[in-house]
């Protein structure tokens, strides 16, 4: 990524859309809206397009995130999370024949990790996961410095392991303070910023249950360094002591010593990601 052309990044989410022009590894310029408010199909894909024009300067190719199920060889994205009626769309298809550009989709998960890889915290490592921790829990897999997909982009899943009642996704994303301890995430972080001992306890609870998570991670890919992003990442400080505490239970102590864990602090990662995905 240290030389290529214009390409276009979109971060296409569950409310906002981010669209920007990267050359040379830099974002140069960006435009940044709010979905349609109807969200219909052809309603974004005409703001997308709309965007596209704002931003281009001699882009040739498209890379997009989707919060979804993506098919990246048929351009298919499928239920899309919390944008109605885009059970089953042509992404690509559609965005080409607006544009008469080449397009390349992928979900925002692996648009992070591949965006760190790159421009990020994991720079210089060949096999790392990028963890996106917000209403959701979910990771992105680069093995020797390239996406895995599996079947549909159905790789990284890492919320849907089934843990304790339920699902690893309800410990380690915002759901475990507004499902299981029945309160807000904002409001418990405001507490424990104030110094409240019990908001604090249950950040390290938290911080034991998303260890666990890892623990997975490590056992099944031992990737080079795990990068979190999303917005209950940056509570990191607050969870870190219970998520290195109950680390140290880790079969491999040794496998530990050579392991980075990391927040991201890459400004407009999703959209770096996804330029990257026309040159990955």
């Amino acid at each position: 990524m240290i030389k290529h052309p214009p390409v276009i990044g979109i971060d296409l989410g569950a409310t906002n859309l981010r669209v920007g022009l990267v050359e040379n590894g830099s974002l140069i310029n960006i435009a940044k809206k709010k979905l349609p408010r109807d969200k219909s199909v052809m309603s974004i894909v005409s703001e997308i397009s709309n965007m596209i024009a704002d931003v281009d300067n001699g882009a040739k190719k498209i890379g997009i995130g989707v919060p979804s199920v993506v098919d990246p060889d048929e351009g298919i994205v499928y239920d899309v999370q919390n944008i109605p009626g885009w059970e089953k769309v042509h992404l690509k298809d559609l965005i080409e024949e607006n544009t008469g550009k080449s397009v390349y989709l992928n979900n925002d998960a692996n648009c992070f990790a591949l965006g760190e890889s790159i421009f990020g915290n994991g720079k210089g490592k060949r096999n790392l996961i990028g963890l996106i921790m917000g209403t959701g829990f979910a990771g992105g897999i680069i093995i020797d410095g390239k996406i895995y997909n599996g079947k549909n982009c159905g790789a990284g899943e890492f919320g849907m392991i089934p843990y304790k009642q339920s699902i690893l996704e309800h410990y380690c994303s915002g759901q475990f303070f507004s499902r299981l301890v029945g309160v807000r995430g904002e409001d418990i972080y405001e507490k424990a910023m104030q110094d409240d001992q019990d908001s604090k306890n249950l950040f390290q609870e938290f911080g034991g249950h998303v260890a666990e998570a890892i623990k997975i991670i490590l056992y099944t890919y031992a990737p080079d360094s795990i990068i979190l992003g999303g917005s209950v990442s940056e509570s990191y400080a607050l969870f870190k002591d219970g998520l290195e505490r109950d680390l140290k239970s880790f079969g491999y102590p040794n496998s530990l010593k050579n392991l980075e864990i990391s927040v991201s602090t890459t400004k407009d990662v999703a959209v770096l990601g996804a330029a990257a995905l026309c040159v990955n």
